[in-house]
């Protein structure tokens, strides 16, 4: 069908749009991402240098000199480097286990490899903590009990660093297939033709290739490590283990907005680290040029004789690395008391009562995170599809910032975000006199702001496929911008933009890097409900939102699913 066939069988005669309105839009956008992204950030920079108003370096350097900082430092610098080479390896392996092998259920496994990503980190440290502790249920059904009052293995430096990699290990995933799904299949069979065998193949052809994706999945998970904080804070605040981002929490909490200057330092430092790491993570997978040309076409390597070891070792490896800390949790959250074994007398469901209908706190919680999250889905899908328009067919110098500047949003820790957010609206708005500090509101601009580029991404993909005739016809047809996207573009975008706001709700609702610092008791939200009811020693009930939280996670992301076939490809990360 012709693109003028395809605009009048969607669109009735127009009448000429209201003019200017491409600009109207253009200019909300601005407006929008300036007050969300751009002025918070520049706020949060200009506190750290000049508090008062001038510019004091000196004691820039002092406080960046005392030894809780060095501390702390070298302790987030040591966690995200080895996290993320744990990481690099776990998910490139996979990876090429994935793209290239005759592995059997292959759905089913990468859907549980990407389970972990999507479940908020501060469940999983629970979840760990639970299965590894010397009262453990689990270990005490398999007989691996650790002996009574022993430390658990978990509040160590090595119990963070584990954690985190596994749970960035689906980022590299995801980069390092996307990277050898672009492989020319030629290069492998001339180098398989020439004799060389498998091994070789993998180390001299296929890794070389995709160096630039590899270190592209460790830039996110070097970024994601530095600035987690359900993890490093369920683990190291117990083990004493201080990280620059929990001395940020710890600070404020103990001082209040008083410290936020100092913090507005410690902020940027964070900042600083994962930019340098993004920066070094590009210049090594650049060095070298690895453009090759030749079409893109799956690669197959029979795996012979090692597939079944193989497909046994991956399905055990997520025994170990999912199954057993999520039972633990499950377990905890069916008994009355923590390290109680699970038996029919025993056997409860009165946390979940609780968590559902006995704690009031919980309840308000839950629908607090709920709205909070359908208003950020909602206002970043309809501006994305805006944002997605400009990019795709007007990119000009002022589109490409709101761009970078969303990425830059939503690539900085969210605790970043929290404070930049807390020092530019804590003052009273200009005209209207209200400070939004405290507030609801306080948390959703925070939303906005770090995770618009979240649904960007898959909206951007959705309008590649999109034949720009189409507009170009409705433009000739008289249609004005407004009418071209209600009718006609919006439709077509319309399942990756879906596609993205799913995403956006899994992470916001679970959310706890951007909130923690927001939250007050009368604005608590979901995510950090897990280490207020852990640090309160409510450790059944807190296994018991928990296994909700999963359980909302898994519908989701099933949800999703059921759309995979109207939306482009590698939307759902899941997918294979």
């Amino acid at each position: 069908m012709s693109a003028m066939s395809e605009i009048q069988r969607r669109i009735p005669p127009l009448r000429r749009g209201w003019p200017g309105s491409e600009k109207v839009v253009l200019w909300g956008l601005t407006l929008l991402i300036g007050i969300l992204s751009i002025a918070p950030l520049t706020r949060l920079v200009w506190a750290a240098i000049a508090p008062d108003g001038v510019p004091d370096l000196t004691r820039l350097t002092h406080l960046l000199g005392t030894r809780k900082v060095v501390i702390a430092t070298m302790n987030t610098l040591t966690i995200a480097v080895v996290s993320t080479f744990l990481a690099m390896l776990l998910g490139t392996v996979a990876a090429l286990l994935i793209a290239l092998t005759n592995l059997r259920g292959k759905q089913a496994w990468v859907f549980t490899f990407i389970l972990p990503l999507m479940i908020p980190p501060q469940v999983t440290a629970l979840a760990w903590v639970q299965a590894l502790s010397p009262s453990s249920p689990v270990l005490q059904f398999l007989g691996l009990s650790l002996p009574a009052g022993s430390p658990s293995p978990i509040y160590s430096m090595t119990g963070i660093v584990v954690l985190l990699g596994l749970h960035n290990a689906p980022l590299v995933f995801l980069m390092v297939r996307a990277g050898l799904r672009r492989l020319p299949a030629e290069l492998v069979e001339a180098a398989r033709s020439g004799g060389a065998k498998p091994w070789r193949v993998q180390f001299t052809v296929i890794l070389p290739l995709v160096r630039p994706a590899i270190f592209a999945g460790a830039a996110l998970s070097f970024v994601t490590s530095a600035g987690n904080f359900g993890i490093q804070a369920m683990l190291g605040i117990p083990g004493r283990i201080p990280t620059l981002i929990t001395l940020v929490y710890q600070q404020l909490n103990s001082v209040g907005t008083s410290a936020l200057a100092d913090m507005a330092v410690l902020s940027l430092l964070i900042a600083a680290i994962t930019l340098a790491g993004l920066i070094f993570s590009r210049w090594l997978g650049g060095r070298q040029d690895v453009r090759v040309t030749g079409t893109p076409r799956a690669l197959h390597q029979s795996l012979g004789r090692w597939r079944l070891p193989v497909e046994v070792a991956v399905w055990v490896w997520m025994l170990l690395t999912l199954m057993l800390p999520l039972s633990a949790l499950l377990t905890t959250s069916l008994t009355t008391g923590f390290g109680q074994a699970l038996t029919i007398q025993s056997l409860t469901l009165s946390n979940y009562a609780n968590a559902l209908y006995g704690y009031p706190a919980i309840r308000h919680a839950f629908m607090t995170s709920l709205g909070l999250t359908v208003m950020t889905a909602l206002i970043l899908t309809l501006a994305s599809l805006f944002l997605a328009y400009f990019l795709s067919w007007q990119r000009t110098r002022l589109v490409r910032i709101l761009q970078l500047s969303t990425e830059l949003a939503y690539a900085l820790p969210g605790i970043v975000t929290g404070i930049a957010a807390i020092l530019f609206f804590l003052r009273p708005l200009p005209l209207l006199h209200i400070s939004l500090y405290g507030t609801l509101w306080i948390i959703l601009a925070a939303y906005l702001s770090n995770f618009m580029a979240l649904v960007l991404r898959p909206t951007l993909a959705g309008f590649a496929q999109i034949e720009r005739s189409l507009d170009e016809a409705a433009q000739i047809f008289g249609a004005g911008f407004l009418r071209r996207m209600r009718d006609i573009l919006m439709p077509l975008a319309a399942p990756s933009a879906m596609a993205g706001s799913i995403l956006v709700f899994l992470t916001a609702l679970n959310e706890i890097q951007v909130s923690i610092l927001l939250v007050t008791s009368g604005t608590q939200t979901l995510g950090p409900m897990i280490v207020f009811l852990d640090e309160g020693g409510s450790s059944t009930l807190a296994a018991a939102v928990g296994c909700l939280m999963i359980g909302v996670v898994l519908g989701f992301m099933l949800l999703a699913s059921l759309f995979a076939r109207r939306l482009p490809e590698g939307v759902l990360p899941w997918r294979v």
